[in-house]
């Protein structure tokens, strides 16, 4: 059978003088998108404006169906909203043709010649003002080289493109590879070299994107309390994002179990729901940047040493023997060489130091300063806050103290002082398991951190009234135990003085002997004696200090009841 052979239809001689005065590159779009109109994209259609679609498509480096979208999209470049419905309008065809081309939509998103929005359940379409402009100017547009960039140069594109991810106009694919090719481009950065050393520990792709999350909010937002409100975009599908939050919430995942992300912290308890970048991976991520790493973390954790305000304090004889002793022993250089010595001889590096003794004896305030003279920051750990309504939770938030004080000692060159103050709601006698669930929990929690303390790698100092009432197993533990007896009659006539100067030695003499009272009972009466002088515009007399010990004295024997 003879083989017929089909002739295209010639051009109109209008469209042979249109085709054959179209030189550059805009007029050879505009060629296509006049023969384009209501022509539903015709076999006659794609022959009349062949010369103009080889053209566009040698000139851009796209395919032929490519380069007839492209010049679609160009017709409606002034619309950051341009549906597929109104690129069949325009072609006086059915939607279904138009959805035909949507791979070729995606391969020009790729190319970054088209930005797509999916947000609402309906996408959209729009020309970015850089390919308008280099349309405009003949010349093809070409993504922006991502070699050889500086780091500052590398966040602000990561910004660029986690802004159009959270306006929908890139896809999560998209946005992980455009990250990766300008990770693996710039292997000259330290942060880059650091994240693809641990991208080798973080095998969910999801949670790699996550981290380049984390670091674009921390070095371009100056954000280090990261929730999940703040990446539920991030993801194309709500199941990604679910397994992501569970997987961190439970502490599953390897960013969390790397020390690379980290619970944000108050008061020494972690929240499940808020984040950020650990001290130790921001100092191997952000070395080249000008970021305050560890004054940002200490303003979030610690009470620091240079803002504890110097106090003179008076002991007996033998509690400033012990003080100072300690004192010494924590000074940065003593502390690494005995750590050093003990480390060798196979036994345990870490100090743990109780102060015992009567209220007001001066324990809290002197773990404050031997951190200020030593140069220690201190962790204040809440004990009411370890206590928990809900089963099992105290024991994670206790858990997750030692975990945050440990991650604080790796991170600092001297490590902080953990401080458990008024310790005896967790370190006192053990509960009869009989007596209910409450006691189960309060023994659980003992014995979490008996096992600390026996790993414990840095200082930990608690404070207590009740002696009597501590666990034999934690008294084994406690490597220094100094007691704070009331001062002497010495001290306590230095401690009057040093509160009112203005008193003379007999008198200061007369009041130490007189009254058996601690150093915070007599910091209490320089208070009153202080809030008398404002409101009288005078200052008091003797016998008004005397007025003010008796009724200090009389609160202290004062009984309720019949």
């Amino acid at each position: 059978m003879r083989k017929l052979k089909i002739t295209p239809d010639k051009e109109t001689p209008k469209q042979q003088a249109k085709n054959s005065k179209a030189q550059t590159l805009l007029q050879h779009i505009e060629c296509i998108i006049e023969l384009a109109e209501n022509s539903k994209l015709s076999n006659e259609f794609y022959q009349n404006a062949k010369p103009n679609i080889h053209f566009v498509a040698k000139t851009m480096c796209l395919t032929e169906k490519q380069a007839v979208l492209f010049s679609l999209f160009i017709e409606r470049s002034d619309d950051n909203s341009i549906s597929i419905s109104d690129i069949s309008k325009f072609l006086a065809c059915r939607n279904i043709k138009t959805i035909c081309l949507m791979n070729e939509a995606d391969e020009l998103e790729k190319r970054r010649l088209l930005r797509c929005s999916r947000g609402d359940k309906r996408m959209s379409y729009r020309i970015p003002l850089e390919v308008i402009n280099a349309i405009k100017q003949g010349g093809n547009f070409n993504l922006k080289d991502t070699k050889n960039l500086t780091t500052e140069t590398l966040f602000d594109r990561m910004e660029n493109l986690f802004e159009e991810r959270a306006e929908r106009e890139i896809s999560t694919e998209l946005l992980h590879v455009e990250l990766n090719a300008m990770i693996d481009d710039n292997q000259q950065l330290a942060f880059c070299r650091q994240l693809k050393e641990y991208k080798e520990m973080i095998y969910n792709e999801d949670e790699q994107l996550l981290l380049l999350l984390f670091c674009h909010l921390f070095v371009n937002n100056d954000d280090d309390r990261v929730g999940f409100h703040d990446f539920d975009y991030l993801y194309d599908g709500k199941s990604s994002f679910k397994r992501i939050k569970s997987s961190l919430q439970h502490g599953h995942a390897d960013l969390i179990e790397n020390n690379i992300l980290e619970y944000n912290n108050d008061n020494g308890f972690s929240d499940r729901d808020c984040f950020r970048i650990s001290t130790h991976a921001k100092e191997k991520l952000f070395s080249e940047l000008d970021v305050k790493i560890k004054q940002a973390e200490y303003k979030k954790d610690l009470l620091l040493h240079d803002k504890i305000a110097g106090k003179e304090l008076f002991y007996n004889e033998r509690e400033r023997a012990q003080i100072a002793q300690l004192s010494s022993l924590l000074n940065s250089e003593n502390f690494a060489s005995v750590q050093e010595k003990l480390e060798k001889n196979g036994m345990r590096k870490g100090f743990a130091c109780l102060f015992y003794g009567a209220p007001g004896t001066g324990k809290t305030e002197t773990v404050y300063q031997v951190a200020r003279a030593t140069g220690r920051d201190i962790m204040v750990v809440d004990i009411s806050e370890t206590k928990s309504c809900w089963f099992g939770e105290s024991e994670k938030k206790i858990k997750e103290v030692f975990d945050r004080y440990r991650a604080l000692v790796k991170a600092h060159s001297v490590a902080p002082i953990l401080l458990f103050n008024e310790a005896d709601a967790v370190i006192g006698k053990r509960k009869d398991v009989a007596s209910g669930s409450v006691a189960q929990t309060e023994n659980a929690i003992q014995n979490i951190i008996l096992q600390e303390m026996e790993n414990l790698d840095g200082i930990m100092i608690a404070t207590t009234n009740l002696t009597q009432n501590l666990d034999k197993a934690f008294e084994r533990r406690f490597l220094y135990k100094i007691e704070f007896d009331k001062p002497c009659a010495e001290a306590k006539k230095m401690i009057w003085r040093s509160m009112m100067p203005m008193l003379s030695e007999s008198e200061a003499a007369q009041l130490a002997n007189t009254y058996d009272f601690s150093g915070g009972q007599i910091e209490n009466i320089s208070r009153k004696r202080t809030v008398e002088s404002i409101i009288n515009n005078e200052e008091p007399s003797f016998e008004s200090i005397l007025t003010h010990c008796q009724s200090e004295q009389l609160q202290k024997v004062k009984r309720v009841g019949f």
